[in-house]
């Protein structure tokens, strides 16, 4: 899975260069962009459909943990694609207070658990200027996007006495919303905020973002804003759950 993970992001990256290649120079805008991020959990999660719902920061003993964000975009006029990559990787240990059922397996009240829950996600983003004043002042637009988002999941818990049992999902998620940007200062320093979501069948995901950017040198963009994402899943591979993500983030890109 790690593997073929590199191996796609790598292939994305390599097709939106290849694409800037081919045509005329100035006509495509393409770079990639970091972010680290400091995201605060709230979840719950069941595995099973008569699995035992835990918070897991209460229950098991999860923490919080950083992580970071890479991105591949390319722009052509009123049109962009971005394509990117955020693992999520947290454990824990704890003495349960509570017998927890998992996936048909029980975990006993005071024994010790070890947990790790993983997710890791591939966004990839279409965006279309709807309004786009960006050569009035100093810049103005409202964009409509569309995207998919892959979620591919992974919970598991282990202790001496009940063994090892795991939890996987994985789901392919449909999004739609919009966003806006405005340039403050002309190419310096500017401002976008956005958001997308969608909900079906007890399902719900949401994904948002908003910062500033500053463009200090050509090429090169600092930027540090807030992000939100919920991920609400009921069933899916007979996994239950309810996770927030929130917190800020710092970004560094280059683009031509």
């Amino acid at each position: 899975m790690k593997r073929s993970y590199r191996n796609g992001i790598a292939a994305i990256i390599s097709l939106v260069f290849i694409a800037g290649l081919a045509l005329p120079a100035g006509a495509l805008e393409i770079g990639a962009r970091g972010y680290y991020w400091f995201p605060t959990l709230k979840a719950t999660l069941k595995a099973g459909s008569s699995g035992t719902e835990v918070n897991i920061k209460d229950d098991l003993g999860i923490g919080d943990s950083n992580t970071y964000s890479v991105e591949a975009f390319a722009g052509l006029g009123n049109h962009h694609l971005t394509l990117s990559y955020t693992p999520l990787d947290y454990s824990g240990s704890k003495n349960i207070t509570k017998t927890i059922n998992f996936n048909n397996k029980n975990y006993v009240a005071g024994s010790g658990v070890n947990t790790d829950l993983r997710l890791k996600m591939l966004d990839a983003e279409y965006r279309y200027d709807l309004l786009n004043f960006e050569n009035i002042l100093s810049g103005f637009s409202i964009n409509l996007l569309g995207k998919v988002k892959y979620l591919d999941g992974e919970a598991k818990l282990n202790s001496t006495a009940a063994g090892e049992q795991k939890q996987t999902f994985g789901v392919a998620v449909p999004m739609i919303g919009a966003g806006l940007h405005v340039g403050m200062i002309a190419n310096i320093l500017e401002a976008r905020a956005q958001a997308a979501g969608i909900g079906y069948s007890g399902n719900y995901f949401v994904d948002a973002l908003a910062d500033v950017t500053l463009t200090p040198f050509p090429f090169m963009r600092l930027s540090a804003g807030y992000r939100y994402m919920k991920i609400k899943i009921d069933n899916i591979s007979d996994t239950y759950g309810d996770l927030d993500f929130y917190g800020p983030y710092l970004g560094l890109a280059v683009a031509w």
